[in-house]
């Protein structure tokens, strides 16, 4: 397939292919996370596990799925067969969430991955803030054939299980939907003229993403950050090499894997690196596997950003990751112009008891650019997700918003000023437990070019400041607040 309009038409087709599966598991998702917040992703990968095309969801689970697709294939499935797992040392992220691969005959594989509200553990929502191991926060789930044994088991070791079984049954949906899609594009183009197709298209992404590192100038570039664990601080430091068309991403100097739940496996990792240099060197390249080929990513085993199972890791997916992408962002600032951080956190939250399980990740600022102020009120960096709506929240959960509104003022001063971040204040209607995992309550995100620093987030509990990390039982009436961080300005300030 070498005639260039014939593989844009495939190119377009295979994108639309899944982000129809995307569509199709929000629709029939249940819990509020996925079918409101869109907290999944969905992607194409070739038969020898190759990522093709991919939904715009979620880079932190998109960027480690060939991790899992490579882990599934390794125990050969076959054409139908849909595989499902968790482990995020096997390609996976945090436990929360779940991801399926399937097989469509010899087209290549489908996969989805959504984040559960629930999945077990210590603490209702599988988020504990003071988790010391991988078992602690829910079930580990290594790649197996879901059948009905399987799921079984699975729903057994879960709060809520009518609900996970629902959203299960959303994702699996999705997937009959894409091999349906896949099915018909063989049959337009031909099975070899497909999978011809999908190699060409691999190829392209490499080249057009060599052709933009190549604008990059070459050199060796260093940044360093810290994430707040309960009790200090951990570092976080990279090295960006950049040769030729090639970019190598270090992390060697960076702190040992800690007690706690703020470590990586290296997929995540790998995931940040990714987004990083495509954002950086060529932002409008559609995403495939191809454009993930000249970027290398290395971290000495047992650090945080490469940690060894059994690692607590839940906050390592979310908060780790976010610091990941600030730091290997700064070191590519060193070359290029880049946007002032942005709030650098997902601020998660759950609330839940024996009956429910409410988790929101909250949207705060984003960092100012060259040429615009940053945006207000959006999750930034590894996470691509919506707020909560108040009227689906109020009405699936003993809760009651009592305030939702921009934070004035939160945002770094600059030329272009860093957006704001938000005020939600939630009054809990019945007994239950909260956890909170949310950064930048200590060290606020930089401005850049002399612009000036984002608001530190905040925390409070009936008007008291509480930690930015917690575990903790709440009153039937008690009142949360959580203030998001703005993001950094961009320049010094007119006047």
């Amino acid at each position: 397939m070498s005639d260039p309009a014939t593989l844009q038409v495939l190119a377009s087709a295979l994108r639309g292919l899944a982000e129809e599966m995307g569509a199709a598991l929000i629709r029939a998702a249940h819990s509020a996370n996925i079918k409101e917040r869109r907290d999944c992703s969905t992607a194409l990968f070739d038969p020898d596990g190759r990522m093709i095309a991919q939904a715009e969801h979620i880079p932190v689970h998109l960027g480690a799925m060939p991790d899992a697709v490579a882990a599934v294939l390794e125990l050969d499935p076959e054409p139908g067969a849909v595989f499902v797992l968790n482990d995020p040392f096997t390609g996976g992220t945090h436990l929360p969430d779940i991801t399926l691969v399937s097989r469509a005959a010899d087209l290549g594989l489908l996969v989805s991955r959504a984040h559960h509200a629930d999945v077990g553990g210590m603490w209702p929502g599988s988020l504990p803030a003071h988790s010391r191991e991988i078992y602690q926060e829910g079930l580990v789930i290594p790649p197996l054939p879901l059948t009905d044994e399987v799921l079984r088991l699975m729903l057994a070791n879960m709060r809520n299980p009518e609900q996970r079984a629902a959203d299960l049954r959303a994702q699996l949906s999705s997937h009959a939907i894409g091999a349906q899609r896949l099915g018909e594009l063989a049959e337009r183009f031909g099975q070899e003229g497909l999978l011809r197709g999908m190699d060409e298209l691999h190829g392209y992404a490499e080249r057009r993403m060599r052709a933009a590192i190549r604008r990059v100038p070459e050199g060796r570039y260093q940044a360093s950050d810290v994430v707040e664990e309960l009790e200090g601080e951990a570092e976080i430091r990279a090295t960006v090499t950049v040769r030729g068309d090639g970019v190598l991403v270090d992390f060697e100097g960076t702190a040992e894997q800690r007690d706690g739940n703020l470590n990586c496996p290296l997929s995540v990792t790998r995931s940040a690196a990714y987004y990083v240099v495509r954002v950086v060197c060529a932002p409008d390249l559609e995403a495939s596997g191809g454009a993930f080929v000249p970027v290398q990513v290395r971290a000495p085993e047992g650090c945080l950003v490469n940690a060894r199972f059994p690692a607590a890791v839940v906050a390592g997916n979310t908060e780790t990751s976010s610091r990941i992408v600030d730091v290997v962002m700064a070191a590519f600032g060193q070359a290029l112009p880049v946007p002032a951080m942005g709030q650098g956190t997902m601020n998660n939250t759950v609330i839940g008891n024996e009956r429910f399980t409410y988790y929101e990740t909250i949207g705060g600022g984003q960092g100012a650019c060259q040429d615009a102020d940053g945006p207000s009120a959006v999750h930034v960096a590894m996470s691509n997700t919506l707020n909560t709506p108040i009227e689906s929240l109020e009405r699936e959960y003993p809760l009651r918003i009592e305030r939702y509104a921009l934070r004035p003022g939160s945002g770094g001063a600059g030329r272009p000023r860093g957006g704001d971040g938000v005020i939600r204040a939630m009054r809990v209607l019945e007994d239950c437990r909260l956890s909170l995992l949310t950064e930048r309550r200590r060290r606020a995100p930089k401005g850049a070019a002399g612009g000036g620093d984002g608001s530190l987030g905040e925390n409070r509990l009936n008007g008291r400041p509480i930690a930015g990390k917690l575990s903790r039982d709440l009153r039937a009436g008690d009142l949360l607040e959580i203030r998001t961080p703005g993001g950094g300005g961009y320049g010094p300030p007119r006047g």
